[in-house]
């Protein structure tokens, strides 16, 4: 760590913007094309790529705890996001050489362990390090990983092509449209191990070192507006997880090429970045369940258009509406859980919000979704996500509760620093 030490001051927020930067743009590849290079690349069948891209969130249901209440009960929170910065980019590494259903599920599993609980326990840290600074320096910190996110996006394609000139690697009929596509894992194990690096630089006193008793977990049990977010969430990624992970093949249905699919990134990442900035401004002003239930309804919105579209274009257009479901929901949701819980069971509470969504939720979609996608083709999963997204945003006011009433069960601070 001496090389962190001589290096010029940096202030805390803009320290903490680079460790977004990175940490979450090393999903600016992998997330988007991960589908494409299973179906293209690696040859299989729908059904098998909606299996492997359902173990992700299926590990999680086991890792993201883990790595939650390594964290509370330890203090070392900061150390703990950089170890999963680490061990997701040794993950990335693994799927090179991997070929056939059995290999790519196994490699699947092992960066799901660390990759699954990257961004939540980043969360939590961020919370911790920014508590003093109010809810719109969270904002601003994680929309520097939706920047990160959108570098890679756009970039990956004139990267790969390139790589493809100096392979000579060239189309054929009967192989992937993209070959050379694994690049994506090689770049983002780069981009995520800086990230763990920068994270290093990070502060490991105060706030983000309070330390949980054992079986202090237990108090999130007796929560009533944590459970009751927690329930909201899991049917919201089963809503909304599946059809974002199949969105290449439905550009490929289409019509659509890679370049297809990164330009379609553009009004999603155009709108998100600003908003996610100024999230907690919306939140103050609104309150958490209106913020919530447009992001959600606004979803379902989206999927619904994407399964009736007759042309790329209108694809295109919907695609804006990917900035509101993911300032009110991924940035929105954790906040609401930050005003509701004990700070020194910040990253339990984190991470188990991440493991019921992200995992659970998340796992049920993207099986659901790649079923659907076989049984009633490429729009089948958006129709039918969007009308139930869009029912789900209309019972809000039944599953959370209003913020006066949620806010009262947060809990006194304790820990050690």
């Amino acid at each position: 760590m001496t090389i962190f030490r001589s290096l010029p001051p940096v202030s805390l927020p803009v320290r903490l913007g680079v460790a977004w930067f990175f940490c979450m743009g090393g999903l600016g590849i992998y997330f988007p094309y991960f589908g494409l290079y299973l179906k293209e690349n690696a040859g299989l069948p729908g059904m098998q790529v909606g299996l492997i891209l359902g173990i992700t969130p299926l590990a999680g249901l086991l890792s993201q705890p883990l790595w939650g209440q390594l964290a509370d009960r330890t203090g070392a929170r900061t150390r703990v996001v950089a170890l999963l910065g680490f061990g997701s980019a040794a993950g990335y590494v693994a799927y090179l050489g991997s070929e056939g259903f059995a290999a790519l599920a196994g490699v699947t599993l092992g960066l799901a362990m660390f990759n699954t609980a990257l961004l939540p326990a980043l969360v939590a840290v961020s919370m911790a390090l920014v508590r003093d600074l109010g809810p719109e320096a969270f904002g601003r910190a994680r929309a520097w990983g939706t920047v990160g996110f959108g570098i890679l996006v756009f970039g990956f394609p004139f990267l790969l092509e390139n790589y493809q000139d100096i392979a000579d690697l060239r189309a054929v009929s009967s192989g992937p449209s993209e070959p050379g596509l694994e690049l994506m894992f090689v770049i983002s194990a780069i981009w995520t191990a800086i990230g763990g690096l920068i994270v290093l630089t990070l502060p490991r006193q105060g706030a983000v070192s309070y330390r949980a008793a054992r079986g202090d977990w237990r108090e999130l049990l007796t929560l009533g507006p944590y459970l009751r977010m927690l329930v909201f969430t899991f049917f919201a990624f089963v809503f909304l997880q599946g059809p974002m992970t199949h969105f290449p093949n439905l550009v490929r249905h289409y019509g659509g090429s890679l370049e297809s699919v990164s330009r379609m990134w553009i009004p999603m990442l155009a709108v998100e970045v600003p908003l996610v900035a100024f999230i907690g401004s919306a939140l103050a002003r609104f309150g958490a369940r209106r913020v919530m239930g447009v992001a959600v309804f606004s979803a379902g919105v989206r999927w619904v258009i994407y399964g009736s579209a007759t042309a790329l274009w209108m694809v295109f257009g919907a695609s804006f509406l990917h900035g509101v479901m993911v300032a009110g929901l991924m940035v929105g949701g954790p906040l609401y859980v930050e005003s509701i819980v004990p700070e020194h069971l910040r990253s339990t509470a984190q991470a188990l919000l991440a493991t019921v969504g992200i995992g659970l939720g998340a796992g049920v979609s993207n099986v659901a979704a790649g079923w659907l996608f076989d049984w009633g083709g490429a729009t089948a999963p958006y129709l039918i996500a969007g009308y139930g997204a869009m029912l789900l945003a209309l019972a809000i006011p039944v599953l959370i509760p209003r913020e006066s009433i949620a806010s009262s069960g947060r809990g006194n601070d304790r820990g050690e620093g």
